[in-house]
């Protein structure tokens, strides 16, 4: 699997400042060129974790499908450090960033709160498939698998869809996929996506989710999000 285009990375910098890695064998970003930080925020937490947490009655459980750099997961981490909910995280990743990597990411300088650079570096160095307590309310497992392997075990109130996209990884936005994120997540959970293609919605809307579009952050017109109802 090392010789996968998807381990070819190159750090780039994006328009909001924060890095993102580019896969040249895809011609692929990790993230918004307009914003890596700006989209993840805007995306996941501002229309996933925000809208989430105010109903989670203390505790809050989130699958993210693509780790990636672990950007989703910092900023998950630093919003719950805000508030009140306990957070369990739960991260698929089938092709690992390097630790080396990572270190050079500049998300913890980017943000205010000052323990977000060792917290981000745990993330990335602590093991593949155990639980790790992240201080406070927040616990990280990390999943070396692909979502088609993964089975999970309790029902998930959040998922972060954030693959790679349509082009680069059609069988990941697929129906059979979201069949099966479908029924590991509880009644009115919610998954959020960059992606707003028509193709993807209709598969969306074929699993059982109702859907919204949503207004997308710069660069982008809308985004997706998924309701279980």
């Amino acid at each position: 699997m090392t010789n996968s285009p998807f381990f070819d990375r190159q750090l780039v910098m994006t328009g909001d400042g924060s890095h993102s890695l580019y896969l040249a064998a895809c011609n692929e970003h990790y993230h918004s060129t307009h914003g890596a930080l700006r989209e993840s925020q805007h995306i996941f937490i501002g229309y996933g974790y925000d809208e989430m947490a105010a109903n989670a009655g203390g505790r809050l459980r989130i699958l993210e499908v693509g780790f990636g750099t672990g950007l989703n997961a910092l900023l998950t981490w630093e919003r719950c450090a805000q508030g009140m909910s306990a957070v369990e995280y739960v991260a698929i990743e089938a092709f690992p960033v390097t630790v080396e990597l990572a270190s050079q990411l500049n998300y913890a300088s980017c943000l205010e709160n000052s323990a977000t650079q060792e917290i981000f570096a745990v993330m990335h160095q602590c093991s593949w498939g155990i639980w790790r307590n992240l201080g406070g309310n927040f616990s990280l497992l990390k999943l070396q698998t692909r979502i088609e392997d993964f089975e999970p075990v309790d029902p998930y109130d959040l998922v972060y869809f954030d693959a790679f996209s349509p082009p680069v990884q059609p069988e990941l936005w697929t129906r059979t996929i979201f069949d099966k994120l479908y029924r590991c997540m509880r009644r009115g959970a919610v998954l959020v996506t960059y992606c707003a293609k028509g193709e993807v919605k209709r598969n969306l809307r074929a699993g059982g989710f109702v859907l919204e579009n949503l207004p997308g952050p710069p660069g982008k017109r809308e985004i997706t999000r998924a309701r279980k109802p």
